[in-house]
């Protein structure tokens, strides 16, 4: 069984243009969506659609949230930790007919210690009552909840036995890696700035080293995560594919060529397709090409839509052992 946890739910509203996007200037939008989301609600949905078990928890919903995610076919069971009542954000995306994706993101209500607490306790009761293998901890923190709240949740959940996976940005991240050495993740996934964030040096420097097709930079920075408490590394790579580092080596797996329709939950898919592959007992290697397998074709479908690759997705990308 996997769990997995929205801290800051959102309904994500995509607005489709039928021409770049103008600044300052009138425009109209060609189509418009609604769903229930949130990187840990856009894990579980890609989890529920390959069939496997999976319980999706949000730290708080409202009745728009919730008759979005009816409407939609959101993941079910869906589970609630705090009181009802709380306005669950609405996060803008505008994608033009290119695939460039603008995003603007509201904060999310507020929660207080005793709701953090709660939303807490809560996870870990969930957890045990369904004997979780995996809980996936991702997205952006709520108002008011601790820069290190998923520190606290994967100590809480460390009697529990399960594996945690960590897909977080900004303050969040930070304290994370600033942890790893008390308390240690099983998967992290961070993107290429994320990366360049919790290693401390130039984003742009290591893109500039895989424009160039040179990994050992990304490579080393993944393993010295790796070495302070991290069991595995995904770091995703955009239209580059994904670098996968763990203790017993480091692959590289590149992306199909495809037609960007919307980047919008690819790295969750991501680490959806990473978590299959690891449930059906595959190796380093299978893991990060499911992981690029399943990111591509979240990338290459329109919307906030996530796709699901097909059997040929799946042969279409192979990875290699960089040492």
């Amino acid at each position: 069984m996997i769990i997995t946890l929205t801290a800051n739910p959102c309904i994500d509203r995509t607005l489709r243009l039928d021409s770049e996007l103008r600044r300052g200037q009138f425009q109209r939008a060609t189509e418009v969506t609604d769903e229930a989301a949130g990187k840990g609600m856009n894990v579980a949905t890609v989890l529920r659609d390959a069939d496997e078990p999976v319980v999706a928890v949000v730290a708080f919903a409202d009745p728009a949230y919730l008759n979005v995610g009816i409407a939609t076919g959101a993941v079910e069971p869906l589970v609630t930790l705090v009181r009802p009542g709380l306005r669950v954000r609405t996060n803008i995306t505008l994608t033009e007919p290119d695939g460039t994706t603008t995003k603007i993101n509201e904060p999310g209500p507020r929660l207080d210690a005793d709701e953090v607490a709660l939303a807490t306790d809560g996870l870990v009761h969930i957890v045990r009552q369904h004997k979780a293998e995996w809980v996936v901890l991702s997205g952006s923190l709520p108002p008011g909840a601790p820069v290190d709240w998923y520190v606290q949740i994967v100590r809480a959940l460390r009697p529990t036995g399960c594996q945690t996976v960590v897909d977080a940005s900004e303050q969040a991240l930070s304290a994370v890696v600033d942890a790893l050495a008390s308390t240690p993740v099983g998967l992290l996934k961070p993107n290429l700035d994320e990366l360049a964030q919790a290693l401390g040096v130039a984003a742009s420097d290591l893109q500039d080293a895989v424009d160039r097709g040179e990994l050992d930079t990304v490579v080393a920075g993944a393993r010295s995560l790796q070495e302070r408490g991290v069991a595995e590394v995904l770091v995703t790579l955009g239209g580059a594919g994904a670098v996968l580092v763990t203790g017993e080596g480091a692959w590289h797996a590149e992306a199909p060529n495809i037609r960007v329709l919307s980047t919008v939950g690819a790295g969750d898919a991501a680490v959806a397709g990473y978590l299959l592959a690891t449930r059906r007992g595959l190796g380093p290697a299978e893991r990060l090409a499911y992981a690029v397998a399943y990111g591509s074709v979240a990338a290459a479908t329109p919307r906030s839509a996530l796709g699901k690759p097909s059997s040929d997705d799946l042969r279409a990308v192979q990875a290699r052992r960089l040492d």
